[in-house]
């Protein structure tokens, strides 16, 4: 988790609504929420949306689920965490009726993680009674993805990806292909989970596996490739660049350690 800044700007800035919600492409959208700065996403479809992370507590994925439903008047029927640390999963219970997706072996660890993710969200500064009720109400994954699993919510191909243990013991990312060549809805879109982070120096805590994070990061960039944003767990969007340049940053901090 980082603090939060504002956008640097360039090539990857997008305008955002007063909401505070960017269109990344047609139908693809992206919110930085509050306190822990963590990313949302969400994918339109044709009779619901796909969401990318669903916030740190059941309030707060209360608010995501309420400012989309206004934005595009669809519930979200599919919710796709892509690590199991509190700031990303435990809004997911606020979306009662959406499939749950995440990778192989993240509904294990979540399904006794309930008092590891409460203490974990009050360190950070979560007051304990929204703490507690998000921990005991946490949603726990009923849909494993192994390898590579392509849903097409509106026509438009999402690929969801099991990277293994980096970040985390349970990195996903979300890859949103384009639909065409040449304009807006051809550009993909990869939600990177903390893999990557724009706002402060990627997090290794004691569940990471520093060793394998760069090897994690290739295969994003072999999935998006050059062209592509990529969305982080925390901060600005990126591009491919900035992506090596954190990898090459991990390698020989790791490295040393």
């Amino acid at each position: 988790m980082a603090a939060e800044r504002e956008d640097a700007g360039g090539p990857a800035a997008r305008e955002r609504s007063a909401s505070g919600w960017e269109e990344l492409a047609p139908g693809v959208v992206r919110r930085r929420l509050p306190r822990w700065d963590a990313t949302v996403g969400a994918v339109r479809g044709t009779s619901g949306l796909l969401l990318v992370d669903a916030g740190a507590s059941v309030e707060e994925g209360a608010r995501v689920r309420d400012e989309l439903l206004g934005m595009f008047g669809l519930p979200v029927t599919r919710v796709v965490l892509t690590h199991p640390h509190f700031d990303h999963v435990l809004g997911a219970a606020s979306f009662t009726a959406a499939r749950v997706y995440a990778a192989a072996g993240m509904d294990v660890r979540l399904a006794g993680a309930g008092e590891e993710l409460r203490r974990d969200a009050e360190h950070h500064g979560m007051p304990g009674d929204e703490a507690a009720a998000s921990a005991e109400s946490l949603a726990v994954p009923g849909h494993a993805v192994r390898g590579e699993l392509t849903l097409s919510p509106g026509g438009r191909e999402v690929v969801l990806v099991d990277l293994g243990a980096a970040h985390s013991p349970h990195d996903l990312a979300v890859v949103v292909r384009g639909t065409g060549e040449g304009g807006a809805d051809g550009r993909t879109v990869v939600f990177c989970g903390d893999l990557v982070e724009e706002s402060g120096e990627p997090q290794a805590g004691p569940d990471a596996s520093p060793a394998l994070w760069p090897a994690a990061l290739d295969r994003l960039l072999s999935l998006g490739g050059q062209d592509a944003l990529y969305v982080p767990g925390h901060g600005a969007v990126v591009d491919a660049a900035f992506v090596r340049a954190q990898r090459d940053g991990l390698a020989r901090r790791f490295a040393q350690s």
